[in-house]
């Protein structure tokens, strides 16, 4: 078994290079990394390019076989301790990583599903993971994302999903205002959460509606508020005027959840 154990070696400043949004687009790759994200790419069938082993894990039996069996499938490159932690980008790593081929087929906006959630240039990685986390866990397949939104592809982004990156259809928008615009075209109504309101997010029903979650400090910009169908809030008892764009989404999301479990008949028939 060959292990590459120089930093100047070609690949390893190709994996270097991923950790960059420019070399990810140009070359429609990612990295995932950690033991579970590398079963969730491997039982969800995604493109994995090559797999990237710490040669002292195999010692460590850190890796579970039953998941080396279905590692050995692919092809493994082995690399040192040291330049391991040169290629990982979190502070404990269990000494496994990949590379993933992005999904470049035309993302078409599936209208078949009850609601459609949109992000208007959210920028925090972590909440933009824990929102696609969220929206996998509501059994969602898309979500459309601004420009300016930030890159979901980054590591931080990829490991929050904790696995949803392979199962929700990330749509960039080049300009979310008229993908909007087209969407309701389709009977959607479009909804955005804004303070500038009265009605609560308990005052809709959530069926044919698209959702636009707005930027963490400005909220949904105005030309996509000039269009919207309606705006609610988030009723709150306490002094806090607003909440963190990842928990805000949850909460409007998992309202969707109640009305579709305890009032089917009432609102989706």
């Amino acid at each position: 078994m060959q292990v590459i154990s120089s930093k100047d070696n070609e690949f390893v400043k190709y994996i270097k290079k991923l950790k960059d949004k420019k070399y990810r687009d140009m070359n429609k790759e990612f990295i995932i990394e950690g033991i579970k994200l590398i079963r969730e790419a491997i039982e969800e069938k995604a493109e994995i390019k090559q797999i990237v082993i710490c040669d002292n894990c195999l010692d460590s039996d850190i890796i579970p076989k039953e998941l080396m069996y279905e590692i050995a499938k692919y092809e493994c490159i082995y690399v040192t301790e040291n330049i391991f932690k040169t290629i990982s980008d979190v502070n404990t790593p269990q000494g496994i990583l990949a590379i993933i081929g992005r999904n470049t087929t035309e993302a078409e906006i599936d209208y078949s599903q009850d609601i459609i959630v949109a992000l208007d240039d959210i920028q925090d990685p972590g909440n933009l993971g824990t929102i696609l986390r969220t929206v996998d866990s509501i059994g969602l397949n898309q979500i459309l994302v601004s420009k300016g939104t930030a890159d979901s592809y980054n590591p931080k982004v990829v490991r929050s999903t904790m696995g949803a990156i392979f199962r929700v259809k990330i749509i960039e928008c080049e300009s979310l205002e008229n993908t909007l615009k087209e969407i309701k075209k389709h009977k959607f109504e479009l909804v955005i959460t804004s303070l500038q309101t009265n009605n609560s997010i308990y005052d809709i029903k959530y069926n044919k509606k698209v959702i636009v979650i707005g930027n963490e400090a400005n909220g949904v910009e105005a030309n996509i508020q000039n269009i919207a169908d309606k705006k609610v809030k988030i009723p709150m008892l306490g002094k806090t005027e607003s909440l963190n764009a990842s928990v805000a989404t949850g909460i409007v999301l998992y309202e969707y959840v109640r009305q579709k479990t305890t009032n089917n008949d009432k609102f989706f028939n």
